[in-house]
Order: C-alpha cells, then sequence, then structure tokens
C-alpha cells in the first residue's frame, strides 16, 4: 500500500492564471499578428525594386542551337585520330572572364571513372563532330596524355 504524501497548495501553483501570465499571453498573441501582417505587407507590395545594373539581352537562338551541350560530351569517350580510345572527357574549365571554354579536363587511364589521371588540354585542341557524338585529340595517345602533369580539382 502506497502512502500518500500530502501537497502543498500554493498561490503559485493554482490553476488561475495571474495578471501577468494573461498579460503576457496576450502580447505574445498580438505580437504575432503583428509580425504576420509585416510580412503580408512586404509581400503584397506593388511594385518590386528594380535591381541596378542588371540588363537582359536578347539571344538569336539558332547560333545557340548550333552549339554543344556540355552535360551531353562530360563522359563521352575521347578517341585519337588512329580511332583508339584516349581517354573520356571528366570536365570542361571556362576561363574567369567567362568569355570562352578554356581547358577541357580528360580522364586517362582507370576504369569506371576509378584510378585514372586526370589531365588538363586546351579546348580548342579538340575535335568535336557536328552533332557532338565524336570527340577526337588528334596526335595523342594514352601514353602521351599519362606523361601530363595530372590536374587537380581544387576544394572549395
Amino acid at each position: 500500500m502506497e502512502a500518500a504524501i500530502p501537497r502543498r497548495h500554493s498561490k503559485l501553483t493554482s490553476s488561475a492564471a495571474t495578471p501577468c501570465r494573461q498579460n503576457a499571453a496576450k502580447w505574445t498573441r498580438y505580437s504575432g499578428l503583428a509580425a504576420l501582417a509585416g510580412i503580408l505587407a512586404v509581400l503584397s507590395s506593388n511594385p518590386a525594386l528594380t535591381q541596378a545594373g542588371v540588363a537582359l539581352v536578347k539571344v538569336d537562338l539558332s547560333v545557340v542551337d548550333q552549339g554543344y551541350r556540355m552535360s551531353k560530351l562530360i563522359g563521352s569517350s575521347v578517341i585519337n585520330d588512329k580511332n583508339e580510345k584516349i581517354g573520356s572527357l571528366d570536365d570542361v574549365i571556362a576561363a574567369k572572364d567567362k568569355k570562352q571554354l578554356n581547358f577541357a579536363i580528360l580522364q586517362v587511364g582507370g576504369f569506371l571513372g576509378v584510378g585514372g589521371h586526370l589531365v588538363a588540354v586546351p579546348m580548342d585542341s579538340l575535335v568535336i563532330d557536328d552533332i557532338g557524338s565524336k570527340i577526337t585529340l588528334p596526335g595523342a595517345s594514352k601514353d602521351e596524355l599519362k606523361k601530363l602533369s595530372e590536374f587537380h580539382y581544387r576544394s572549395s
């Protein structure tokens, strides 16, 4: 049989809310509504502020349509002019001025992307056919590419 422990009742533990608690509850409710009203006012304001220095340029889509999609080229085999596979296109690096694609990163050797040797070659040394299905590096061999300095991506 358990012994009953008498509980002390005090004004602090009573179930009736004190005036301070009532005021705090009202303040919390009103401040939440005020914050919501402020957010709605910002979201519904017309018009949005324009950003200085941003200009859109019309692009000739027929020129864009003739270009190569890097997402389709990356991972493709690279062959030499003897039709021997010498590596695969791992990535393409653009210059900081963003005016051209300067380097192709080729993976030489390895299997399924593991254990390969990465090298950088000038992008303009690659010959890409009209539909982007064949990438050739004329005059290169796998052994010559392996002799090049290994490229390492900068960790960022």
